[in-house]
C-alpha cells in the first residue's frame, strides 16, 4: 500500500493505492503530491499518467516532502507496485564484470551486503531470475550497496 498526500508532512487530501493506478485524476486526486507514506512493498511512481515520464522508486518508509524523491517539482500522475517478491525470484551479484569473481545469491531482501560476507565495495554484474528485482545503490562510508 502507498498513500499520497497533497500537503507536506502527510497533510491535506490523501489517496490510498493498493495496486496499479494509471491516472490519479481518475480517482479525484490532482497530480500534485507533496508527501508519501509507503506502507508495504516497493513502488515505482511516474510524473505523468499512464506510467509515463520520469520514474521514482520508493521503498517502505515516510517521505514528508517531494524533495525526498524528486528535487524538481511535486508532479506525479501514476504509480504501481514493483513486482519483486515473486514466488520464483532469485538474484546473483558478482564482483567482476561478465559475471566473474565473488558471487552471492539472494532469495530475499538484503539490507547490508557485508553482513552476508560481501567483501567488496561495489557490484559489477547482476543476474536476475524469475519475477524480477529492484537494485538500489547507496554509497556510504564503506561504499556499500543495498540490494
Amino acid at each position: 500500500q502507498i498513500t499520497l498526500y497533497e500537503g507536506q508532512h502527510f497533510t491535506g487530501r490523501k489517496l490510498e493505492i493498493f495496486g496499479d493506478c494509471d491516472n490519479f485524476q481518475d480517482r479525484g486526486f490532482m497530480n500534485r503530491v507533496n508527501s508519501i507514506r509507503v506502507e508495504s512493498g516497493a513502488w515505482v511512481c511516474f510524473d505523468h499518467p499512464d506510467f509515463r515520464g520520469q520514474q521514482f522508486i520508493l521503498e517502505h518508509g515516510d517521505y514528508p516532502d517531494f524533495f525526498r524523491w524528486n528535487g524538481h517539482n511535486d508532479h506525479m500522475g501514476s504509480c504501481r507496485p514493483v513486482g519483486m517478491h515473486g514466488e520464483h525470484f532469485r538474484l546473483e551479484i558478482f564482483e567482476g564484470c561478465n559475471f566473474t569473481g565473488q558471487c552471492l545469491e539472494f532469495l530475499e531482501d538484503c539490507p547490508f551486503l557485508q553482513s552476508q560476507g560481501w567483501t567488496r565495495s561495489c557490484v559489477n554484474a547482476v543476474k536476475v531470475y524469475g519475477d524480477g528485482a529492484a537494485v538500489e545503490e547507496q554509497v556510504g562510508e564503506a561504499g556499500a550497496c543495498v540490494v
